[in-house]
């Protein structure tokens, strides 16, 4: 058995390709049961999802090449800048050992996964796979070209034993000037994250969907603790 190397916090991952969507649920109150008892969703409800590739391990400084799926729920608390929403995850499918490791021990489910994400022309597929079978597929049209780059810091919520742990995430994002949501689909109703599947039709939240070719972060950044998470 390989032996897993322990990594020094932060790290650092650059030049992502990022896909990052969030939509109102078809089922809310699901959703909500995912929540510990100490948080609450945001008021809309809102699930969040970030497919992304890292190409190369000359990338990152000690995650090497991996992909990733994570996935879960917009609380009604806040990011550093007072306005994005701080998110909990509920689910992160994730293709590296080395990386579930270093996450599990912050309080991540992580569990194995691989993601794919492929550009025809200006259609970009994403597709989330758990042992080999497909689960989530999202397809977007995008354009090529770079209309602005943003940057800050989102916040990410875990538990860790009885408490709270949230997460400072600062990031620098180039996001493409033209997006649209296509389609979004949870194509297994057997695996527990269809309970966040989206309501019909659609309803995708502005403003925190985007497609970067080059996205950049810390994983994680700074760490506070949030008291218990039985409220």
């Amino acid at each position: 058995m390989t032996d897993i190397p322990k990594l020094a916090a932060p790290q650092l991952v650059v030049n992502s390709r990022m896909l990052y969507t969030s939509w109102i649920p078809a089922d809310p109150q699901a959703a909500r049961a995912y929540l510990p008892p100490a948080l609450r969703p945001a008021p809309n409800g809102a699930i969040y999802m970030n497919q992304y590739v890292v190409d190369s391990a000359e990338q990152t400084t000690g995650f090497g090449a991996y992909s990733l799926t994570y996935i879960g729920l917009d609380l009604d608390v806040f990011a550093p800048d007072g306005v994005t929403p701080a998110r909990f995850f509920t689910h992160y499918f994730n293709s590296s050992q080395v990386v579930r490791a270093y996450v599990s021990a912050r309080g991540v489910p992580a569990s194995p996964g691989n993601t794919e994400l492929d550009l025809h022309a200006h259609t970009l597929t994403a597709t989330t796979s758990i042992d080999g079978k497909p689960v989530i597929r999202t397809r977007v049209k995008v354009s090529k070209k770079i209309g602005t780059t943003v940057a800050g810091h989102l916040k990410y919520v875990t538990r860790v034993g009885d408490r709270l742990v949230g997460g400072n995430y600062p990031y620098i994002g180039e996001l493409v000037d033209e997006f649209e949501v296509l389609s979004l689909e949870f194509l297994d109703p057997d695996h527990p994250v269809y309970a966040l599947r989206p309501a019909a039709p659609l309803q995708i939240v502005v403003g925190s969907s985007f497609y970067s070719p080059r996205d950049s972060f810390v994983y994680p950044g700074g760490e506070e603790d949030m008291g218990p998470a039985s409220g």
